[in-house]
C-alpha cells in the first residue's frame, strides 16, 4: 500500500482532502457527528482512509486551518445554498454541458445511482413512459429496481404489454453490461432529464404560480392590469397557469394517487364548481360505494359560496403540483402524452 505523504509544518502544502480530515478530527466526535451523517458511503471511506494516514498533526497547523475557515465564513458573509448559486459557482470552472448534467442529477429522484432514483420515481409516471419502449428494454429496467416497485409499474402497464414484459423477464439471461449501459443512458439523457426539468423556473413560472393562489377576482384584476402593461408577460403567465378544470389532463392513476392525498372535507366544495366532464373523471376513479357516498354529501351541502368553491379547487391544485413535483403523478400538456410541465 502506497505510503501517505508527510504533513508538512506549514498548511501550504495540504491538499483539500487532508484538510478537511485535519477539520473533522478537530471539532471532535459530538460535533462532527452531524457532519457524518451527511456524508455517504464513498465520502466516509475516503476520509477515514486520509484521517489515518495523517500522523501527528501539530497544533500550528490546526490553528491556522480553523482561522482560516473561520475568515472565509465572516468575509462572506450569509451563505445561500441553493440549486442556482450552486450552478453559478459550477459554471466557473466546469463546461456548461457538464453543469447541465450534473444539475440534472441533483434536481431528479433521490438515490446515489440510475437504478435508486429509478425506484424512487411514482409507478404511474415510470409506467407511463415504460409503455412507450421495447418490452425487452422494459423488462431490463424491471430486473434492476426493487421487486415490490417493479410489481406496481407493471401493474400500471396496459395487460398485453406487461404479459410481453413478464414473457421477456423469466427469459431473460445476464445481461451485457453494454447493453445495460446503453439503457441506462437513455433513461439518463430523455427520462431524468425531464423529470428533472420540472423543477428549473423563470420568474414567469413563479409569478404563474403566485396567480394560481388569488381567488377569481383577484387573479382577474391583476391579470387586466398586467396585460395593460406587458401583454407578452400576462399571456405567458395564462399560459403556464394551472387551474382546477386542467386536473382534467390526469391519467387515472394520477387521479387515483390526487384523491388519496386530498382532504376529503374539501373534495366534496371543489367538485361542487367543477365541469360535469370534470366530475365524472374522479367519480369513475373511486369505488362505487366511494362516489355514491360523495354524490349524496354534495346533494346535502346545498349553495356554497363561491369563496370556498375557490379555496378548495386552490387546495387541490396545489396538492396536485406538489405531487407532481416529486415525480408522483404526471401533468401533461396537452397534446402532449409523455411531457411533463411539472
Amino acid at each position: 500500500m502506497a505510503t501517505a505523504p508527510k504533513l508538512k509544518d506549514d498548511k501550504a502544502g495540504l491538499t483539500g482532502p487532508q484538510k478537511a480530515a485535519i477539520f473533522m478530527l478537530a471539532l471532535g466526535a459530538d460535533d462532527a457527528a452531524p457532519l457524518w451523517e451527511m456524508f455517504d458511503e464513498d465520502e466516509i471511506r475516503e476520509m477515514s482512509q486520509i484521517m489515518s494516514s495523517l500522523g501527528t498533526v501539530q497544533a500550528g497547523i490546526i490553528e491556522k486551518l480553523l482561522v482560516e475557515f473561520a475568515s472565509k465564513v465572516s468575509g462572506t458573509g450569509a451563505l445561500v445554498g441553493s440549486y442556482e448559486s450552486t450552478e453559478r459557482l459550477l459554471l466557473r470552472f466546469l463546461p456548461e454541458d457538464r453543469v447541465n448534467s450534473v444539475m440534472d442529477e441533483i434536481r431528479g429522484p433521490a438515490g446515489r445511482t440510475m437504478w435508486e432514483k429509478l425506484g424512487n420515481v411514482n409507478e404511474a409516471v415510470l409506467a407511463s413512459y415504460l409503455k412507450n419502449e421495447y418490452p425487452q428494454t422494459v423488462a431490463v429496467v424491471l430486473t434492476k429496481i426493487r421487486p415490490e416497485h417493479a410489481a406496481r409499474v407493471l401493474g400500471c402497464l396496459p395487460e398485453d404489454f406487461a404479459l410481453e414484459v413478464v414473457t421477456r423477464m423469466l427469459r431473460m439471461e445476464s445481461v451485457q453490461k453494454e447493453i445495460l449501459d446503453k439503457v441506462e443512458q437513455t433513461l439518463r439523457s430523455e427520462f431524468m432529464s425531464n423529470l428533472s426539468r420540472t423543477n428549473r423556473r423563470d420568474s414567469h413560472e413563479l409569478m404563474a404560480e403566485i396567480f394560481n393562489n388569488f381567488d377569481r377576482q383577484t387573479e382577474g384584476r391583476f391579470l387586466a392590469a398586467l396585460e395593460e402593461r406587458s401583454r407578452d408577460s400576462a399571456d405567458r403567465i395564462k399560459a403556464l397557469m394551472f387551474t382546477f378544470e386542467d386536473l382534467g389532463r390526469l391519467d387515472p392513476g394520477s387521479v387515483q394517487t390526487l384523491l388519496r392525498a386530498v382532504d376529503k372535507n374539501k373534495l366534496g366544495i371543489a367538485l361542487k364548481g367543477a365541469s360535469d366532464t370534470l366530475r365524472d373523471l374522479f367519480f369513475a376513479n373511486m369505488s362505487e360505494r366511494a362516489a355514491k357516498i360523495l354524490r349524496e354529501d354534495m346533494e346535502m351541502m346545498g349553495p356554497v359560496r363561491l369563496k370556498d368553491v375557490d379555496e378548495a379547487q386552490m387546495n387541490m391544485v396545489n396538492v396536485a403540483k406538489d405531487l407532481a413535483n416529486k415525480g408522483e403523478i404526471m401533468i401533461a400538456a396537452d397534446g402532449a402524452d409523455n411531457e411533463l410541465i411539472y
